[in-house]
């Protein structure tokens, strides 16, 4: 009889494609000679529109050529960009993740693990950013929120807790009449609030907003 060896089938590992561009040709060398240390990542010539891959913006400094760079990304389909860059101020750090950025990580700081936590954490679909530039962002948002949403009655939810209040009663059946009773407000507050949300979200009337807030699972 003739002998029958068993062989274990290869264990096919899914590689990350990534795609580097920098501002200079030896910032992207540089980056590249780290990326290929990990089997797990595959450099790419072009990027893809793939859900699988990611591409890392290196340069200097947050400035309009890289919000161009990655804008550009952007526009052909890449959704998952990392930006690894020497310095960037507050305002930087906004207009890259206003531009599409997923993640940011200093040049200083970008050893081979690093990069590759962050290069996971972009392609799961999270946002990386070092500690001290979450709580500048944080600072950022307090002040927009102050200075900006606050004069126009705005918050970054997208229903304020009044909103959501009046607009669940009217859900119920309640006239705005019926609905400042309960809340102890004027008809007149309840009309402005939802103008305010019809205003805010595109919507012709109160029927609209109470319907839009349901298929939204806001109320």
């Amino acid at each position: 009889m003739a002998e029958v060896i068993a062989q274990r089938p290869a264990l096919l590992t899914a590689r990350i494609p990534v795609y580097v561009v920098a501002t200079d040709p030896l910032l992207r060398e540089g980056i590249i000679s780290k990326l290929r240390s990990h089997h797990s990542v595959e450099v790419v010539a072009e990027p893809g529109p793939s859900a699988d891959g990611v591409a890392l913006v290196v340069t200097d400094q947050m400035d309009e050529e890289t919000t161009r760079v990655i804008c550009s990304l952007k526009n052909r389909g890449v959704e998952r960009i990392v930006l690894i860059v020497t310095r960037i101020d507050d305002i930087g750090l906004l207009t890259a993740l206003g531009a599409g950025a997923r993640g940011v990580l200093r040049r200083k700081e970008a050893t081979s693990e690093n990069m590759m936590d962050t290069i996971r954490a972009a392609l799961a679909g999270d946002g990386a950013l070092p500690p001290e530039l979450v709580g500048r962002l944080l600072d950022q948002l307090a002040v927009l929120q102050r200075q900006v949403l606050n004069p126009r009655r705005l918050d970054f939810a997208v229903l304020t807790e009044r909103e959501m209040k009046v607009l669940k009663l009217l859900a119920e059946g309640l006239d705005t009449a019926e609905v400042g009773r309960r809340l102890f407000y004027s008809e007149r507050t309840v009309k402005n609030i939802v103008h305010h949300v019809t205003s805010r979200h595109n919507l012709r009337n109160r029927t609209q907003a109470v319907a839009y807030a349901l298929r939204q699972g806001w109320i």
